[in-house]
């Protein structure tokens, strides 16, 4: 039975946050988080509520906001009136400089401001953010896990905690004990919710942080507890476990002394079934390696890359596509070693995949739509190797072993597996076929797992028929002779009309006719006696050849439409004898194809004899054999005008 791939549309909605006043130590200035909006008319303006639970959440760890805001910057020491950032941009980390001019109405500033009036690294943090995603309008709307991950470069996952899974507590600790960021919080059902407070003295709609999970004993049994965060410092949970509840009266002294259960103002602890009662969201954003600066945390193996879908060649589609599935981009990923101590009591290889696309908030800010993505996962048995594009014949028959949860028009679609070692094959890719975008790939795995692209190694074994003058039939030598004329040779112009006149007799085939640059080609691909002209021999081995590509070309032509679609030039052209990539196949779906990317008969023999042509000057001038060739400036030039 073929796997079928559902599709759900999200819309996010900003959470409104108030009153926030957060304070942060640091080497050299102390910054403190803004007090938002006391004006909501302001805070609806951008609606970036979002970015600041992000914020807030980012002054936790010091490395990791020295990170994203400098040091070495101030008003003082060496002021230019700019600034810079950091931020985790799609792969990378790019640097963001800004002036200091801040937007502002009746002499207040307009959007991010502090409590103090003289602490403005927030608004300034908040404009480079702008400034990287395009405008201040870019930033409305959005999901606190984007700002995580833009300000660490980790990988984000969000649980619904009425829907918790049975291992997520041991989960919870796994992922503490590789420093990750942890968030959690009460949603609303309307605005009127904001910032409510519960009976137990939980506020509705507001960013909390998650910084422990550990078990003491009650009466001798184990209860599992957490170690809530509240930015606001003041209010806390006044349910069981909290600071002065009974049930710490229970505890042995060593256990109370080891967990701190007194702590800082604004921290509590609660027990997990409360927690995963009272609250209904969990995030858990995954760090890579190189954010972590403690020695004595555990960290993920991570690898990413980065990919297109490009119509025509690699935009394929879900597996609801079976005609163009296979042609997107494919990644191998082995698994070795089983985890350590596995979360959910069961031996397999833990990894998460994120599949992110890149630039939504431009391309969302010049009206453009996002893709609906998501991501399957195949078993394969190739031991490693990824110099090869699975095809239908692999992918078509066998279901995939997991898959993304969803497809979804969201910037990331992200999600946890576990599986048996072995190999396997990830394939990205939009809902819909024939929809362009540019992508990046992240795994994150418990233990070293070996990924890379799977693409074909750049060869060409094509058949080269051995002819002779004793081989050629008299009745098409007759022929030849006829067609050929006084100097039995067949010019470009001859063979340009012989051609057109014998494809245009074939019914099961469509062509605009052979145009004179293919027929010159052809002749320079089998002159070999160098007259610019073809032989008897040399036509007899064109008639072969034709008769071959012929073939090839009928039997790819699925729909029997008389054309090829571009999807399936890749499986035409192994056929052939050419193995290419998917960047050499990309060229040659905008060079070859038609609007509607079909390829008709001319243009798909001229796409074999210039390649095979291509291929023998490259071994003729690669005399060492080593895959490179240097060309001085009349090499190049009689080359490139071949």
């Amino acid at each position: 039975m073929p796997d079928t791939c559902g599709v759900y549309f999200t819309v996010t909605m900003p959470v409104i946050y108030s009153n926030l006043n957060f304070t942060v130590t640091m080497p050299d200035f102390t910054v403190t988080m803004p007090v938002i909006y006391s004006n909501h008319d302001f805070l609806m303006l951008l609606g970036d509520c979002w970015l600041l639970a992000a914020i807030a959440s980012l002054t936790l760890d010091k490395d990791i906001l020295a990170r994203v805001v400098p040091l070495d910057q101030s008003f003082q020491d060496d002021y230019a009136g700019i600034f810079h950032f950091q931020f985790w941009q799609y792969g990378e980390w790019v640097d963001v400089v800004i002036d200091d001019r801040l937007p502002t109405r009746d002499g207040e500033l307009l959007f991010v401001h502090s409590a103090e009036g003289s602490e403005f690294w927030s608004a300034l943090l908040e404009k480079a953010y702008a400034k990287v995603n395009g405008c201040y309008e870019a930033l409305t709307g959005g999901s606190t896990i984007e700002g995580f991950e833009d300000f660490t470069g980790g990988i984000a996952e969000a649980y619904d905690l009425t829907k918790a899974p049975p291992y997520l507590y041991k989960l919870m600790q796994k992922a503490l004990s590789r420093a990750s960021l942890l968030g959690c919080s009460i949603d609303i059902t309307s605005v009127y919710d904001t910032e409510a407070k519960t009976v137990m003295n939980l506020v509705k709609g507001h960013a909390y942080s998650v910084t422990a999970a550990e078990e003491v004993h009650l009466y001798g049994s184990p209860v599992q507890l957490v170690r809530i965060r509240n930015p606001w410092g003041q209010v806390e949970w006044s349910g069981a476990w909290s600071d002065n509840s009974r049930e710490w009266d229970s505890v042995r002294p060593e256990e109370k002394a080891k967990l701190d259960h007194s702590a800082e103002d604004g921290e509590f602890w609660m027990s997990y079934s409360d927690f995963i009662r009272q609250f209904t969201r969990l995030e858990i954003c995954n760090l890579t390696p190189d954010a972590l600066t403690s020695e004595g945390v555990a960290r993920w193996s991570h690898c990413q890359y980065e990919g297109s879908w490009r119509v025509g060649s690699t935009a394929g589609g879900c597996r609801n596509n079976p005609a163009t599935f296979c042609s997107n981009p494919q990644f191998r990923l082995r698994l070795e070693e089983v985890d350590d101590d596995p979360h959910d009591g069961e031996d397999g290889c833990s990894f998460l995949v994120g599949l992110m696309q890149k630039d939504t908030r431009r391309e969302k800010m010049y009206g453009r739509d996002l893709n609906t993505i998501g991501f399957a996962i195949y078993q394969v048995c190739y031991k490693g190797r990824s110099n090869v594009h699975l095809g239908p014949d692999v992918l078509l028959r066998q279901r995939s072993v997991a898959m993304s949860n969803t497809f979804s028009n969201v910037r990331e679609m992200c999600d946890r597996f576990k599986l048996l070692p072995g190999d396997y094959v990830i394939i990205p890719s939009t809902f819909e076929p024939h929809r362009k975008g540019s992508f990046v790939l992240r795994i994150f795995s418990e233990k070293h797992a070996p990924t890379t692209p799977m693409e074909e190694d750049i060869n060409a074994d094509v058949d080269e028929p051995e002819v002779s003058t004793g081989d050629v039939d008299p009745h098409f030598k007759q022929l030849f002779l006829k067609i050929a004329g006084n100097d039995s040779e067949i010019s470009a112009f001859e063979l340009q009309q012989i051609l057109n006149k014998v494809i245009s007799q074939r019914t099961d085939v469509k062509t605009d006719g052979f145009s004179l640059e293919t027929c010159r080609h052809i002749i320079s691909l089998l002159d070999k006696d160098g007259t610019t002209k073809l032989g008897l021999v040399e036509f007899h081995t064109l008639w072969l050849k034709t008769q071959k590509y012929l073939e090839i070309f009928q039997s790819h032509d699925s729909d029997k439409s008389g054309t090829i679609s571009s999807h399936e030039l890749r499986g035409a052209l192994t056929e052939a004898g050419f193995q290419l990539n998917s960047e050499v196949l990309q060229v040659i779906v905008q060079h070859y194809a038609n609007a509607q990317f079909a390829i008709d008969f001319d243009c798909f023999m001229g796409c074999l004899v210039r390649l095979e042509m291509l291929f023998k000057m490259f071994k003729t001038l690669d005399k060492k054999d080593s895959g490179k060739i240097e060309l001085d400036l009349l090499q190049w030039l009689c080359l490139a005008m071949h």
